[in-house]
C-alpha cells in the first residue's frame, strides 16, 4: 500500500478521535487507534511507532498540508483540538485547489457522454458553492480532437457502466457487410478508441476468441442478468502490443516493417514514433532516415502509411509494399481521369 495512504488513514483516524471529547487521548491511545485503523482497512497487522504519529501531529498542525489544526497538549499528557468544533474534513479548499479541480473538469467535460463525468460537474458546482466562489467564464484551454456526431455515442455509458459492473450483454449488431443485424452475448472488458471512432472489445459467450465491435455498428444493447459474467485475464497493453489500430492478428502474421522516411518528415517520425517498436536503424546520405516496425500488417498500418503519400516508401515486406503500390497507381488512374 503506498505511504501517502498509510498518512491520509492516520490523519483521519487522529482527527476523528480529538473530536471525541468524552474521553482524554494519550499519544499511547492515538497510536494504538492508528495501529487499529490500519489493521480494520487494510487487514496487516502492524503497529505504528511512535515517532510517525508526532510527525503525523507536527504535519497536521503545520500549513503543509493545509490543515492548520489546532491541536494542543494540555496535562503535560492529553492532546485535543483547542478548538472542539475543528476537523480537517472542515477545512475549504483554497483557490488554488479550486482552479485545478476547475480546469481538470473543464477537460473531463469533453467525455460528456459518459455519466461519470457529467456528474463530476455537479462535484465541482457544490466546492464552488462550498467556498463562495464563482469561477470565472473561460472557453477550454485544453482541445480534444472529437466528433460529436459519431453515431453510437450514446451506447459509451451504457458499455462503460456494463464493464465497471461485470454485466453481460446482449448486443445486435450490424457490420458492413452483413445485410441484416445480428445477435452477439458479449462479455465487455475494454471500451477502446482510435482515429476518433469508439470500439468495444470483449469476449463472445463461450468462446475464447477477444472480438472487436464498433459503437457505431450497434443497433440495440440489453442485459443478460441470467449468464455468468466470464472475467478472464484481458490485459488490453499486451492484447495490442504489436498492433497499430484496432485489429489485432495471429502471432503468426507479425511482421518486420522497414521504411525509408524523406528528409522533411524524418523529425517527425523520429519525435513521434509510429510504434513502440520503432527502432532507427541509420541515415541516407539525402538525410532521409531508414526505421523498423515489428506490428501487424492490418488495414490501419496500410491507412497510417498512405497518409503520408510519397513522404514515406515501404522497403519490406514485398506484400505490404506491393499492397501500397497498387493503391497509389489505382488512385493516380482516379485523379487522371
Amino acid at each position: 500500500m503506498a505511504t501517502n495512504k498509510n498518512a491520509l488513514i492516520r490523519y483521519r483516524t487522529i482527527d476523528k478521535c480529538l473530536q471525541n471529547t468524552n474521553r482524554q487521548w494519550t499519544l499511547t491511545d492515538l497510536i494504538t487507534a492508528c495501529s487499529d485503523a490500519l489493521y480494520e482497512y487494510e487487514g496487516k497487522d502492524s503497529n505504528v511507532s511512535k515517532r510517525t504519529v508526532q510527525l503525523d501531529i507536527q504535519l497536521m498542525r503545520s500549513d503543509k498540508l493545509g490543515y492548520n489544526a489546532p491541536i494542543i497538549v494540555y496535562q503535560k499528557k492529553y492532546y485535543k483540538y483547542e478548538n472542539p468544533n475543528y476537523s480537517i474534513t472542515n477545512v475549504p479548499l483554497n483557490d488554488m485547489d479550486l482552479d485545478i479541480l476547475t480546469e481538470s473538469m473543464e477537460m473531463l467535460r469533453q467525455f460528456k457522454d459518459f455519466s461519470l463525468f457529467s456528474e463530476l460537474d455537479g462535484v465541482i458546482q457544490k466546492l464552488e458553492d462550498k467556498i463562495y466562489r464563482i469561477p470565472a467564464q473561460q472557453p477550454p484551454i485544453i482541445h480534444l480532437d472529437k466528433n460529436e456526431e459519431l453515431l453510437g455515442l450514446e451506447h459509451l455509458d451504457v458499455l462503460y457502466q456494463a464493464i465497471l459492473k461485470k454485466m453481460v450483454l446482449d448486443i445486435t449488431y450490424q457490420s458492413f457487410k452483413a445485410r441484416h443485424p445480428s445477435p452477439i452475448k458479449l462479455h465487455a472488458y475494454i471500451l477502446k478508441e482510435f482515429n476518433n471512432r469508439w470500439f468495444v472489445v470483449g469476449k463472445k459467450d463461450k468462446q475464447h476468441q477477444i472480438m472487436t465491435l464498433a459503437l457505431d455498428r450497434i443497433r440495440k444493447i440489453d442485459f443478460d442478468l441470467e449468464t455468468k459474467y466470464l472475467t478472464g485475464k484481458f490485459k488490453a497493453d499486451d492484447y495490442y502490443k504489436n498492433t497499430i489500430g484496432v485489429t489485432v492478428l495471429n502471432e503468426e502474421q507479425i511482421q518486420t516493417v522497414e521504411l525509408r522516411v524523406d528528409k522533411a518528415n524524418a523529425p517527425y517520425i523520429l519525435t513521434k514514433p509510429l510504434h513502440h517498436s520503432q527502432e532507427h536503424l541509420g541515415d541516407y546520405t539525402d538525410h532521409s532516415v531508414k526505421i523498423r516496425l515489428t506490428v501487424h500488417h492490418n488495414k490501419e498500418l496500410e491507412r497510417l502509411l498512405l497518409g503520408f503519400g510519397s513522404s514515406i516508401e515501404v522497403l519490406k515486406p514485398r506484400r505490404l509494399r506491393n499492397n501500397l503500390k497498387k493503391q497509389y497507381v489505382n488512385a493516380l488512374e482516379q485523379y487522371s481521369k
